[in-house]
């Protein structure tokens, strides 16, 4: 989406979910000066950014809003962008996202709380960037604001998500000449400008790992449409080391479990690794594991506040820094519980559908950023699930 800041001439996105997420960025987006029309998943954009300041009431509430600072500078030579907000699973610093747009030649600084970037004259031009550490939003920053920088710009350690690979695509169909997205170095030559492009978004392979988790942790037997089995190796394969059939297809993947899962240790790690986003997740399932098992979470230092809920609901869970041992449990009891972040929500809806008794989960607008109707979908499977405001 914000790609519609540098594309003027027509970018039309499809496959697109209805998130409070996708909502607000839009709405930025539209504070922004860009014009839009959305309907069923579809949303055309016409027109480049009027403003250079970004709202800090729209940019507080999610983190993602910082991925305009680098498509604002290339647009309209400078940005005015508010520090971002979003899930507090950890510090999460946007150095990186500053550091690419000094080494692309712009000048960045903090002022009362806001990012004010401005471009040289001579506008922004390719260079070399190296990242200290592996970062998917930094790795977009970089990819997005060198698309129309003068001259070729090398990624080095860029994060090699299937997000990426998608990012790429949709911009090279808009006439970019990016190369290597998917692996650790990315090469962009700058182009004048981009043209008029179609695109799908990549299938969303999170919520396609929930609802396999899901049909895990309930024993049940669901098929998951529309996704890309390549994109989700790792977690797949550790899903069959716990015990889960899966059947992988082209375009599907089909999950079934007919007993208690085993326990099996993981490590979450940058793509291709084990998922951070579906850690939260598989942590309820290893709850009724019949043995101990271990996670250690590699990516962000504080996601592990779903622990004391899942303990509320009779999981076995101790933390010590960054590792965490659950002995599996029987069963989890239903219970009042209180969501964190979007995937501590999603991991509390898992335990609610494996518990013993009615589960009642507060927070639930975090839920709304990231799934789709999710009680709907659940509901069509069988699920006994609410939404009580």
């Amino acid at each position: 989406m914000a790609l519609s800041l540098l594309i003027s001439k027509g970018f039309t996105l499809s496959n697109v979910p209805n998130l409070a997420d996708t909502r607000l960025m839009l709405q930025l987006l539209n504070e922004l000066g860009i014009k839009s029309k959305w309907k069923d998943g579809v949303i055309n954009f016409n027109g480049l950014p009027k403003k250079e300041e970004a709202s800090y009431e729209l940019v507080r509430q999610m983190r993602a809003s910082i991925l305009i600072l680098g498509p604002l500078l290339a647009s309209k030579g400078i940005a005015k962008v508010p520090l971002p907000g979003g899930c507090a699973i950890g510090s999460r610093p946007i150095d990186l996202h500053i550091m690419v747009m000094e080494a692309l030649g712009a000048n960045v600084r903090l002022d009362s709380g806001y990012l004010i970037g401005t471009v040289p004259e001579e506008g922004l031009k390719g260079s070399k960037i190296y990242f200290p550490k592996i970062s998917v939003g930094a790795t977009e920053s970089a990819i997005m604001t060198a698309a129309l920088a003068k001259g070729q710009t090398i990624i080095f350690n860029a994060a090699q998500e299937p997000e990426i690979v998608d990012l790429a695509k949709c911009l090279n169909q808009a006439g970019a000449n990016i190369s290597g997205a998917g692996t650790n170095e990315i090469s962009i030559t700058g182009v004048k400008e981009l043209n008029q492009t179609e695109h799908k978004v990549v299938e969303d392979r999170i919520e396609a790992g929930s609802f396999a988790i899901a049909a895990s942790i309930t024993m049940g037997n669901i098929e998951i449409k529309n996704v890309n089995p390549e994109n989700l190796q790792f977690f797949l394969k550790a899903l069959e080391n716990t015990g889960s059939k899966v059947e992988i297809f082209k375009n599907s993947i089909n999950i079934s479990a007919s007993e208690k899962p085993y326990p099996f240790d993981i490590v979450t790690e940058e793509h291709p690794g084990f998922p951070t986003d579906l850690q939260a997740q598989y942590m309820t399932l290893m709850s009724i594991a019949s043995g101990k098992s271990k996670i250690t979470e590699n990516i962000f230092e504080n996601r592990f506040m779903h622990v004391p809920e899942l303990i509320r609901m009779g999981a076995n869970i101790s933390v010590n820094k960054q590792k965490a041992i659950i002995k599996g449990v029987d069963y989890l009891k239903g219970a009042k519980v209180m969501a964190s972040d979007l995937r501590a929500s999603m991991c509390l809806i898992l335990g609610g559908l494996a518990a013993k008794g009615i589960t009642e989960i507060d927070g639930i607008h975090h839920l709304d950023r990231g799934y789709e109707n999710i009680e709907y979908k659940l509901s069509n499977l069988g699920a006994d699930i609410r939404r009580a405001i």
